[in-house]
Parts: structure tokens; sequence; C-alpha cells
């Protein structure tokens, strides 16, 4: 069986690997990127200069072709195949788009030149190695200045970075608290501290409005205020890759649409990662990504009926598969899979809970942990421990006898527990000191 893979990140790869194995399979990885296939995850640590980019590497794939600085331009379902810009063609049995996102690039006035689409000198995304390694370059003096726009996860991460490395950092953050996805606005205010603490000055419910460019670029903020900048940083967040989906004629949302199997409308072709949308979701996360490809790797390696066994023509137009419902359930809760687990088991994706950590080194490192809904509905209950003089802050919120959600930051003895009972969906002891103990690693004391 001959597998295309459309994407050399961490979804694909991690698919070219678990088929390696395999010996009736013949993959061929298709990345865009120069390089390698690396460690998405820890770009940010590159950035800061604690991994050299080598360092970040995935493990090569065996027995596999890996092509890389390769960009597929269109799919044709008729003859499987994916033709390339190097005016090559790959055939297919069955095609696994893994083609990732796109930085989501803000609508500021100046940002781009009339007929101009690439960032100008000094401004860069922050989602390849090679924005990585261009803003090492740019980072090369003394004294930069740097601002961030946007003060998500990402936004964080590449502001502790550039701090790491010497740069006067300005984070601007348009809501009101960092990181609003994933933390409650007293761990966010926690957060702010720390990052002040590392010589990073945070704007709050401070919206960008537009870019001067010049020797030095200055970024307007929309109540007069401009930032001087040397470098300036856009992370505000990542829209899934679809084009080559929705050229080929697949169904596509938010993301491209599959189903359990990650099969999309075409029967032959699967989506996995960033660029996919399984019941109504894009997770746009590792975690996510890497389970996908697991389940993936059992339906190809099982001979799902779809790879290469369906002889009729594909749809002549874009549509729902035939195997899709018009409207997707929920999906049920997510159980961990055990290593035992068979393959009938594992060759279904039911979705993932995901649960998001991040560690910001410094001289006093802070660890971050959330996971599921930390926002509480009517008749939740919440417990909450925080800890100011350590920096330490705990959240959960529970649903009768269920975890619902929950933040912790600064010391996270008690993640492992939580995120077992939340990920099994596991009922919760009753009373309160038996939660004190879940919650804590000290017996609640």
């Amino acid at each position: 069986m001959k597998i295309a893979v459309v994407g050399g990140g961490m979804a694909g790869a991690r698919l070219a690997q678990q088929l390696a194995p395999c010996g009736d399979v013949d993959v061929t990885l298709i990345g865009e990127e120069q390089h390698a296939p690396y460690n998405r995850v820890l770009l940010a640590e590159v950035l800061a200069g604690r991994y050299a980019p080598e360092v970040v590497a995935l493990p090569e794939v065996p027995g596999g072709e890996v092509r890389c600085g390769v960009r597929v331009v269109r799919i044709d379902r008729g003859d499987r195949v994916v033709r390339c810009d190097d005016g090559s063609t790959v055939p297919y049995d069955a095609l696994v788009l893994a083609t990732g996102s796109n930085p989501v690039l803000p609508p500021l006035r100046g940002l781009f030149e009339e007929g101009q689409r690439e960032l100008p000198p000094g401004v860069h995304a922050f989602r390849t190695m090679d924005d990585c390694l261009a803003l090492s370059q740019a980072l090369a003096g003394e004294g930069v200045r740097a601002v961030v726009i946007g003060g998500g996860l990402l936004g964080v991460s590449a502001a502790r970075a550039l701090a790491a490395r010497g740069a006067q950092v300005v984070l601007a953050q348009q809501g009101e608290y960092l990181m609003e996805r994933h933390l409650d606005e007293a761990a966010a205010k926690l957060l702010r501290t720390h990052l002040e603490s590392l010589g990073i000055e945070v704007h709050t419910e401070c919206r960008v409005r537009g870019l001067r460019q010049g020797r030095c670029h200055q970024v307007e903020l929309a109540d007069g205020y401009r930032l001087d900048a040397d470098v300036v940083v856009l992370a505000c967040g990542v829209r899934p890759r679809v084009g080559l989906a929705q050229a080929a004629g697949l169904d596509v949302a938010k993301g491209i649409v599959v189903d359990d199997e990650l099969r999309t409308c075409d029967p032959d072709i699967y989506a996995i990662g960033d660029c996919a949308q399984h019941a109504g979701v894009v997770y746009g996360l590792a975690g996510p990504a890497r389970e996908q490809a697991d389940v993936l790797a059992c339906v190809l390696a099982a001979g799902a009926p779809a790879a290469g066994l369906s002889p009729g023509p594909p749809p002549a137009t874009a549509g729902r598969c035939p195997h899709l419902p018009e409207t997707r359930e929920a999906p049920p809760p997510w159980t961990p899979r055990s290593s035992n687990a068979g393959r009938a088991e594992l060759s279904r994706y039911t979705g993932t809970r995901t649960l998001t950590r991040l560690t910001l080194n410094g001289p006093g490192p802070l660890d971050i942990a959330a996971f599921g809904d930390p926002v509480p509905a009517p008749g939740d209950d919440v417990l909450r421990l925080s800890d100011a003089t350590k920096g330490a802050y705990r959240k959960v919120v529970m649903r009768g006898d269920r975890l619902v959600g929950g933040i912790l930051l600064g010391d996270l003895a008690a993640v492992g527990t939580l995120a077992r009972t939340w990920e099994g969906d596991e009922p919760l002891p009753s009373g309160p000191t038996p939660l004190l103990h879940l919650l804590t690693n000290d017996g609640g004391s």
C-alpha cells in the first residue's frame, strides 16, 4: 500500500514513524519546510537559546522517504496522485493531509504595503523553525526592543524567550488578561507578576491599531500611544491550512471534516493534526495530533476499506461524505487507552481531553497546567487554594461528583492525580477533606 503524507510536522512525522514497522506499506512524507521534522512545541526553547535546532529534531522515519522543501500544489483524486511544486508527482493508495496551520496575521493598518504579501523586515510570525532562526538573528545586537502582539500561550512563550535573550520586551494583549483561553483572572495576575519580574512590560486591554514601518518600527495602539520596536512578533493564534483540501473538493468547515477513522469525504483521503476537524472540534495542539496519528496508523495498518480498495470515481463536487452524518453528537467521554488496548479500540478516534502545560524558565521558573473548562457554570462548585507569597494557585471546578476543569500555577505536584481523575471521568470522593487531598500533596494541611 502506498501512503502519501502531506505535511512534515509533528502529526505527519508521528504517523510515518508509527507505520514504519508495517512491512506492507510504502510511506512518503512530503514537508514544505527545508528542515527535517522537529518538535514545534520546543521552538520557544530554541529561541531562548536553551536548545540548538538539531536538539528538537524528531526521530528519523526508518524505511520511509522524507522529502523536505517540497510543496504539494494539487491533489489529483482521479489519478490518485499529488503534484508538487518541483514538477514531481507522488502516487498514493491512501493520502493523509497533515498540513497544519498558518499564523493569523492581525488586520493592522500599515502591516502590508500595496501589492505586498510578505511580512516587512523586522516583523515576524512565530510558527516555524525559519521564524525562530530569523528572530534569533534579529536579536544579535544589544538592547533590542521587541513588541509581542498577542498574550495567549504562544505570545507568552515568545515574550519569555525574547527576554531570556536580553531583549527589552513589551507584551500587548487585547483581552482583559493573559492566556484567557486557559486561565482565569486570578491565575493570570500571578502570571503577569512573574513576567514582569523577568523585565517584560505587560499591557492588557490594549488594542493594536497599526504599524509604522521604518528603520525603527512604531506599533500604534488604539489610544494613540506608540511603541518603538526593532522587532515585532505576531502571536495572534493560528488558522488551519485547508486550501489544498478545498481545491480538491473535500468537505471543509473550520478544518477538514473527518469521521472517527480520520477519513474525509473521499474514502482514500484522511486528515490529522491542526488541519483536521473532528466532531466539530479543531484542536490545534500536539497531544490530540499525536493521538490522531496513532489511531490512523492502526486504521491504515489494519487495511481499512478506504485505503486503495474503493474502485469507484471520486465525487465530482464537494459535499458531505456519504458516511458522515449531517450532524454529529458530542463524542463519548474519552478514557485513557492502555498499552494493551486492542487494535479495534485504537482504530476509532473519539476526541481528546487536552491538558495544557507550560514552563516559563528563568531566575524563578513558573509551571502552568490547565485542563477542561475552568469557568464554572451556574450550579458548579469551585475549590481554590492560593498562596501569593509562593506564587502558587490551584483551582478545580466540579459539576456534581465530576471534575470538569482546573488550573494549577506554581506547584504542579497534584496535576497527575487531577488529570487522571478528569481524563477518566471518575467520580470524586465526597466531603471537603478528600477533595483537599486530591488538590494538594500535603493532605490540605
